[in-house]
Order: C-alpha cells, then structure tokens, then sequence
C-alpha cells in the first residue's frame, strides 16, 4: 500500500471518533462564550459611559503592546484562509456529513469568535487605526497561507497542535500584562481566547498522538520534517501600506520578543512539550529513518537553545501605521 493510500487509511479510521473529540475538546453554541458577553451593550443607556471607561484604562497600555494586540487581531482574522487550507487536506472533504469537515467547521466556529471580540475592543478603544488594520487583515487573507504542509494531515496536525499553543502562550501573557496596567476586561477576554487554544492544541495533540498508534514511522518522519522547514507563524505574510509594508512581520515578532510575549525560547519550550506529549523517547516498532528523524528531534531542542542563547533582542521600536505615536505610552 502507498503512503499516501497509509495516510488516508488512518485517516478514515480516526474519523470514527470525531464526534468524541467534538464532545471532548468543544464546546456547544448555547455555552460558549460570545464576543458580547465582554463588551457594553449598545442597547444599554449606560453604553457611552461604560465605552468611555474601556477607553480611558486603555490608555495605560505601551505601544508594543498595542502592536502585538493589532498582530495577534489580524492573524485571528484571517481565520477563512487557515480554514480553507485545512479543508483541503488530504483525507478531509466538504461533502455533508463529513466527520472531518464537521470537525473543522465546528473548530472554525470556536476560532471566529476571537478575531472579532479583539477587532471590537481595538476599535471602541480609540487607540489604533482602524482602517489601517483592516487593510492589513485584507492584505492577509489576499496572500493566503502556505504552512510548508501540503494535503499531508500529519503535518497539518502536527503544525497546527504547535501553533494552538504558541497562540495561547501569546494571548495568556497579553492579557498578564493587561491585567498587570489595571485593565481587568481585555485581561478576561485574552486569558479566555487563551483557554480555547489550550483546548484546541489538545485536541490536535491527540489526533497526532493517534496516529503515533498507527503508522509510528511515518508519523515521526513528518514531525521532523515539519521541525527542519521550521513551524512559521500564521502572520508571517503580515504587512502594512506603503514604506511600512517591508518587514511589517519582523517587526511586529521584534514587538512580541520585547514584550515577552513569545520569543524565541518559547518555540523552543513548545518543540520540547510536544516531545514529551508524545512520549517520543519511548515509541517503538520504528524503521531506520524514523530512528533517525527521532534521533533528530529530539536533540533539536538543545540545537536551538544555543542559538537563542546568542540571540539579541532589537531593543529599537518601530512605527507601525496601525498606531499612532501621540498619546500612547512607551
């Protein structure tokens, strides 16, 4: 049988299960939160006063901050291309009744929810350029994404358990640092976007650790393919208008790196958790080149803590055209 007829096999053997990890990993419509839940409602007299309080707390925020709010907004909202990319994974189809695509449609449901609850509160705030922002997301989702997966689901799976937790690193030490400038709202609305990554980089944590059951070898060579190209970040196509448009993601990263909100050490304490998750060390019924994309991987965490340890941070900031300078702390 071929890899790829392998890969399909597992495939439709685990969608017998999606169901259970919907149940498992999920939440149901009529629980879950909802972007209004966090913000004032503009059927309330108190409205305009309860936006004018939301405006002056957010004035105690730095303009790093502002940067990495605005990045992390328009990488939840360009959620439609990571959607249509994962739809078109191998093994997956839109066909109705899919399990798979049930899957994803109800994660994507999930994931809607966080670019807009974020995309209010940066424009009652009053503190970026909305236009400006919005350009950038159109500019995102005109680019599209292209994760070095191709239609492979181990990849996919691998990538994306990756990203859920880089993302609810990011979102948890944002909304810290909200809360540590007395911004109690946009603190609970980030640490709660940070709960729905951690429950979705489980799920795909335990889709990959399936398929660990069932096609071992393969399973651990995509891992440490996906580890040499090197995972990239949603927003690495991320760009501004005009002179601002070279570098806007490098920039933004350096923004990220300065505030402590990811930085290079915590791609490494991911690639080391995921490691450990899937128990790497102590799967067996491997071939040669699995040993070796094994071997790999797990020496590769000691490989890039010599280079972050010789890492400096660009301690200069930058002027994004989604911020402006006046008024907004340093």
């Amino acid at each position: 049988m071929s890899l790829h007829n392998i890969r399909l096999e597992v495939m439709k053997t685990m969608e017998k299960s999606v169901d259970s990890f919907i149940d498992k990993y999920l939440i149901p419509v009529e629980k879950i939160w909802q972007p209004s839940d966090f913000l004032p409602d503009s059927r309330e007299d108190s409205f305009f006063d309860e936006v004018q309080e939301l405006r002056e707390v957010s004035k105690e925020l730095p303009y790093d901050f502002w940067v990495v709010l605005v990045g992390d907004t328009v990488t939840e909202e360009a959620l439609p291309t990571y959607e249509s990319w994962l739809m078109d994974v191998e093994g997956i189809n839109q066909k109705e009744g899919s399990p798979w695509a049930k899957w994803i449609r109800n994660w994507t449901g999930e994931e809607n929810r966080h670019g807009d609850v974020l995309n209010k509160y940066l424009y009652l705030s009053g503190r970026v350029n909305m236009r400006e922002v919005e350009i950038t997301t159109q500019y995102l989702l005109n680019d599209g994404f292209d994760p070095g997966t191709d239609r492979d689901p181990y990849k996919n799976f691998v990538y994306t358990a990756f990203q859920e937790l880089a993302t609810n690193i990011s979102h948890k030490r944002v909304g810290k640092l909200a809360a540590d400038k007395g911004n109690v709202l946009l603190s609970k609305m980030c640490k709660i976007i940070a709960g729905d990554e951690m429950r979705h980089h489980l799920a795909y944590k335990e889709f990959v650790n399936e398929i660990f059951k069932y096609d071992p070898s393969e399973m651990m060579r995509a891992f440490a393919d996906m580890m040499k190209k090197k995972i990239v970040m949603p927003a690495q196509l991320i760009k501004q208008t005009g002179e601002h448009m070279e570098n806007t993601y490098v920039e933004f990263a350096n923004a990220a790196q300065r505030l402590g909100v990811y930085t290079a050490q915590d791609y490494i304490n991911i690639l080391s958790r995921l490691i450990e998750g899937w128990d790497l060390p102590n799967i067996t019924d491997l071939d040669d080149a699995a040993e070796k994309a094994r071997d790999y991987l797990c020496k590769l965490p000691d490989r890039l803590q010599r280079v972050t340890d010789r890492m400096v941070i660009e301690s200069k900031r930058q002027l994004f055209t989604w911020v402006s300078p006046e008024g907004i702390m340093t």
